[in-house]
């Protein structure tokens, strides 16, 4: 993990890749329970009888559902310390160009675009791409904003 002392350090950072976080296997289990948390039940995610039979081969994860994953992942590849709070502002783009097979790992690459003040405190932005192992495409691209609070 990448630690910045300070916004000063974080901003000199900036138009770099910062890092990769550790693997995550997306288990049935987790996208059952995020099934239930949003009241999203299609069949693709959530019947692996009826999804092996389907476009996919089994079951998989729902974009949100990989898309959640970020904060988790990218908390493993950078802190800023000397700041009072870090949230989530939003996400300027998001893309979900594959599927995330059930039982799949992924991991995220971050990328610093920009650290500018702003929102009460400076506007972080990075790229995300939330890669599945051995997929030649990413299963998520997100462009996501938080604020760090000093």
């Amino acid at each position: 993990m990448k630690v910045f002392q300070g916004i000063e350090e974080l901003e000199r950072a900036v138009g770099t890749h910062l890092g990769y976080s550790g693997w995550h296997t997306v288990t049935q289990r987790q996208i059952d329970t995020f099934a239930e948390a949003t009241g999203d039940h299609q069949w693709i995610h959530v019947d692996p009888a009826k999804a092996a039979a389907g476009p996919f081969g089994g079951t998989i994860a729902h974009g949100y559902l990989t898309l959640s994953l970020v904060p988790t992942l990218v908390w493993q590849v950078f802190t800023v310390e000397g700041v009072r709070m870090g949230v989530n502002y939003g996400a300027n783009k998001v893309r979900f160009p594959s599927p995330v097979p059930v039982d799949t790992q992924v991991r995220a690459g971050v990328e610093l675009l920009s650290v500018q003040p702003g929102g009460g405190g400076h506007q972080v932005i990075t790229r995300v791409t939330v890669e599945r192992e051995g997929a030649d495409k990413p299963a998520c691209v997100a462009e996501t904003v938080s604020v760090l609070v000093a």
